[in-house]
């Protein structure tokens, strides 16, 4: 039986670094407030929604690499992803230095697979892209298919062969 085994990479070396995905606590949103700043602060009202299921992505040692937010909504047989950040160090949205990890977007995106799967979903997920180069990079590197946004961000759907294909770069 293929067991999911997530990972990023070393930005500086490409070394596959092992993680844990596990639900984000109170202390993982307090680090989003502390320096360096990340661009949202986990502990808003918003974020704090408990609609959103909240995982917290770590290395093997602890560090934060990222927070996500998922919508399980059984009744549309899907999960939204709501809103993945990386680490300061490793978000590419913030300027003036190299990133420290790559591959964090993917492995959470599989993981909001995963959680499709497991919620009977059929590995079914939707996003939005905040930036045009990333709805660039959804098409291209992961085959995503554009979806109406009715006038917000430009909304994505991952699904079939494309989410399976993303899916399986974690299963051992």
């Amino acid at each position: 039986m293929a067991k999911f085994i997530p990972f990023i990479l070393r930005a500086d070396s490409g070394q596959k670094i092992g993680v844990k995905i596990a639900r984000m606590k109170c202390a993982d949103a307090a680090q989003t407030e502390e320096e360096p700043l990340w661009q949202t602060s986990w502990m808003s009202e918003y974020m704090q929604d408990d609609a959103f299921e909240k995982y917290a992505l770590k290395t093997r040692d602890g560090e934060l690499v990222a927070l996500a937010a998922y919508e399980i909504l059984k009744q549309d047989v899907m999960v939204h992803i709501t809103y993945i950040e990386s680490q300061p160090e490793s978000n590419p949205t913030i300027v003036g230095h190299s990133k420290k990890y790559q591959g964090i977007g993917r492995v959470l995106i599989a993981y909001g697979i995963k959680l499709s799967i497991d919620h009977e979903c059929g590995g079914t997920v939707t996003f939005e892209a905040k930036v045009p180069e990333l709805a660039e990079h959804y098409v291209r590197d992961y085959g995503a298919c554009p979806l109406p946004s009715f006038g917000g961000a430009p909304r994505y759907e991952l699904s079939g062969e494309a989410a399976m294909n993303v899916f399986v770069t974690y299963l051992k």
